[in-house]
């Protein structure tokens, strides 16, 4: 299976890559891991709400632009759907036995995502009502997928 993250922006804190470069060579024994950036655009002082708008349907272009048509696509959203590890788990592992060989999960820039890129998600996910900075939801992200696949195999990891 081909697990991949794709993201608006880029991480500049190098603890943060070094904690999803252990995630990615941990899940090297499980799946194809992968992250792709996307350039995010600059969200000026005080922007308005259409100019919000024009700025998510920028980065919206991107993410499209990245999307294969065969691939299972899950958006991280404060309105999506909260699962426990283990229901997490049983969802990666239902998308493989029903022959998806692909996730992509989507997180957004700064101001969240555009409609188009909700519509287009198979699944939406939520993690927390709270908000968190993008680099840590991609560390925290990749620790659960890692979660997961344990869970899958049967190896002692999600207590």
């Amino acid at each position: 299976m081909k697990v991949t993250i794709l993201c608006v922006g880029k991480i500049k804190e190098k603890f943060y890559r070094d904690a999803i470069d252990e995630y990615a060579k941990r899940l090297s024994k499980y799946c194809k891991f992968e992250i792709i950036e996307v350039a995010d655009e600059q969200t000026p002082d005080k922007a308005s709400v259409a100019m919000e708008e024009q700025i998510k349907a920028k980065e919206a272009e991107r993410i499209h632009g990245k999307i294969k048509d065969n691939t299972l696509v899950c958006t991280l959203e404060i309105a999506g759907k909260r699962l426990t590890s283990e229901k997490f788990a049983d969802w990666i592992n239902q998308a493989a036995i029903s022959g998806k060989s692909s996730i992509c999960f989507v997180i957004g820039g700064s101001l969240g995502l555009h409609e188009s890129v909700t519509k287009r998600a198979d699944y939406h996910l939520s993690f927390s009502d709270m908000t968190f900075p993008h680099q840590l939801m991609r560390v925290i992200l990749s620790e659960q997928i890692y979660r997961a696949f344990r869970i899958i195999s049967g190896e002692p990891y999600h207590k």
